[in-house]
């Protein structure tokens, strides 16, 4: 029976958390750049009354 290779599976594991950093970092980003994007869509405000514009009275 052969020996186990721990290295190997020690590296493997290292570069499973590896991938899972790097993608944990990746949604982060993607979750800041879409936040700042959101709030360009509300700016400007919603128009009140009937729609006809500024009256003098």
């Amino acid at each position: 029976m052969a020996t186990p290779n721990y290295g190997y599976e020690k590296r493997q594991r290292e570069l499973a958390k590896k991938q899972k950093k790097e993608e944990k970092l990746r949604e982060k980003a993607q979750r800041k750049q879409s936040e700042t994007d959101a709030p360009h869509a509300g700016d400007a405000p919603a128009p009140s009354g009937d729609g006809a514009g500024p009256t003098a009275n």
